[in-house]
């Protein structure tokens, strides 16, 4: 990257906090982080594995809406054969039950408050 300095001193990029560090840092840090953490720096301003943060509210609740709307892409996909067997009255009676058991499981992701997230107890999906 030092090679690269008088780029980013033209382009007015170079940041004025940049420390040296060893190969074997560089190695180390610019590789992939431990699962939990991710590339910081410590209080002399060398590189250090941090945890990574929680997410915030509103990106949980983003995270949510998408698991909310998966879920229930699931489950239609699941209930589109069975509710064909069934309208055709060619329903076994193992499918029926699992109709049922789907149809329950999509009301009640749908009743899922995404605004709740992170704490959201989300229904278990029926045994397919």
């Amino acid at each position: 990257v030092l090679e690269d300095k008088p780029a980013y001193d033209a382009n007015g990029n170079w940041p004025e906090d940049v420390k040296p560090i060893s190969d074997a840092a560089w190695t180390t840090y610019c590789a992939q982080g431990p699962e939990g953490k991710m590339r910081g720096a410590d209080s002399h301003g060398l590189p250090c594995w941090v945890d990574i943060p929680p997410p915030s509210k509103a990106q949980a609740v983003e995270a949510a809406k998408v698991d909310k709307s998966q879920r229930l892409a699931l489950a239609t996909k699941k209930i589109a054969p069975l509710q064909d067997a069934q309208t055709l009255e060619i329903a076994s009676a193992d499918e029926q039950a699992q109709l049922l058991a789907w149809m329950r499981y999509r009301v009640l992701i749908n009743r899922v408050d995404t605004e709740a997230a992170p704490d959201i107890d989300w229904p278990t999906p029926p045994d397919a």
